[in-house]
């Protein structure tokens, strides 16, 4: 569109999504009872996003995999996705531990003494026979209609190794088109994803408030900080050890991290990241394995803010910790944690199973739970950053990245522009545009 010789283009996508999440935040605040009965809208595209999940992690690790043609490349994938993932878990715990130590948000707030529903939190939470048994479905009907990413992903790798292995090509060839047609599913779904972060933003501040920054504002800010630490610090370091683009990387990975931020959902973002990853560089087999299994094992901000709240709560009960106890409170968070995409109410699980563990106060489970959709907003976000650096980490590790998807970038000078990213892909015949913002 053109008015007066000046081109007129629309805002990208990240753009949207901001305008959507303040004015959502607008609405929310100023007309609250209508910022409540907007709650569908962000139903609505979470339901959509939710139908991505299961075709689109099925086809593209069938596709990958059975491409690879080698289980011994699968193992060595997965092997070093896991060493990966435990350090740098670690040290998002040994970041939460320090700065929560400096900054004794806990210290005079008093904790209430009603724990509420917090001890039936504790009896769900998982053994470690328990973990390990869910990792296997009993039926993937079943697993894809509930959207379990990690029985998906070890039905999808054990039928591509057998796809593979019995060189069934039209199952495959039926895998690749099944991928391609949800990589353009889900662009139309993504069109929906200013309107959906905008009614998601009006409906939870129209039901908290922004009351909830005062008397429990140290506690969102010291974990805001302590996040921001960690992605300068930790990932900073992993982005130059292993020579990751970082324009490139904070170009695709920006609408990924906004719809997790503002939608508080990882699914959301799974898809639009995966599709992204892809396109800055990293093999379709690398990025159908890494994000998903990265969902149970690389939880970054997840695991830092378990250490920090935990220690928020002895901080609040007045509960002095040696470094000998917080050390052993550290593994075991480190631990526990890995189960914590398989359970309902996930991080508040594991936080009120640790809590009983090293005998503080249930009631600091409620106490957080006024702040949580705040803290969960910066955590999520920070999760699927650290899994998609994860996935250029094991291109690079693996020495592939770009290789199989030479591409070009195009990205305009002012603000607003899209960022279009043709990809050839290596297993089919004709280029193909995948859109990034």
């Amino acid at each position: 569109m053109f008015y007066e010789g000046i081109e007129l283009r629309a805002p990208g996508l990240t753009t949207q999504i901001f305008i959507g999440l303040v004015g959502g935040v607008d609405v929310g605040h100023f007309a609250p009872s209508v910022g409540v009965a907007l709650a569908p809208g962000a139903d609505v595209f979470l339901h959509l996003v939710k139908t991505i999940i299961a075709p689109l992690v099925f086809s593209t690790l069938v596709v990958g995999i059975a491409g690879a043609g080698s289980m011994h490349a699968v193992g060595r994938l997965g092997l070093r996705s896991i060493i990966y993932f435990e350090v740098v878990t670690t040290l998002a715990l040994l970041v939460g531990l320090l700065v929560v130590n400096i900054a004794q948000p806990g210290a005079g707030v008093h904790l209430a003494q009603s724990a509420g529903d917090a001890a039936q939190l504790v009896s769900k939470q998982p053994t470690a026979a328990d973990m390990i048994t869910h990792a296997f479905p009993t039926s993937i009907i079943d697993s894809m209609a509930r959207g379990d990413v990690l029985q998906i992903v070890v039905f999808s790798i054990l039928f591509a190794c057998a796809a593979g292995a019995a060189k069934a090509q039209t199952v495959i060839d039926l895998c690749q088109s099944l991928s391609e047609v949800m990589f353009k599913y889900t662009g139309y779904v993504m069109k929906l994803a200013p309107l959906g972060v905008a009614c998601a933003m009006a409906s939870t501040v129209g039901t908290h408030g922004l009351e909830v920054l005062g008397s429990l504002g140290k506690l969102v800010g010291t974990l805001y900080i302590a996040l921001a630490i960690f992605i300068v610090f930790v990932l900073g370091s992993v982005i130059a050890l292993f020579k990751v683009p970082l324009r490139k990387f904070v170009s695709a990975v920006k609408e990924p991290a906004w719809l997790a931020f503002s939608t508080t959902s990882s699914e959301a973002a799974l898809p639009k990241a995966m599709q992204a990853m892809e396109a800055m560089g990293v093999p379709r087999h690398i990025v159908s394995f890494v994000l998903p299994v990265g969902y149970a094992f690389n939880l970054d901000g997840t695991t830092l803010y378990l250490s920090l709240a935990a220690m928020f709560v002895a901080q609040a009960a007045g509960v002095h910790l040696s470094i000998q106890t917080q050390l052993m409170m550290l593994l075991t968070l480190m631990l526990t944690s890995k189960g914590v995409a398989a359970v309902p109410r996930a991080s508040l699980v594991i936080l009120a199973g640790t809590l009983a563990t090293f005998n503080l106060p249930l009631s600091g489970v409620a106490l957080i739970l006024a702040v949580d959709a705040l803290m969960d907003m910066a955590r999520t976000s920070v999760n699927v950053i650290g899994n998609c650096l994860a996935s250029v980490v094991m291109a690079q590790w693996e020495g592939v990245f770009g290789q199989a998807h030479p591409h070009e970038i195009a990205v305009m000078a002012d603000e607003g522009t899209n960022v279009s990213i043709t990809t050839e892909h290596a297993s089919l015949h004709e280029p193909a545009s995948v859109p990034v913002a």
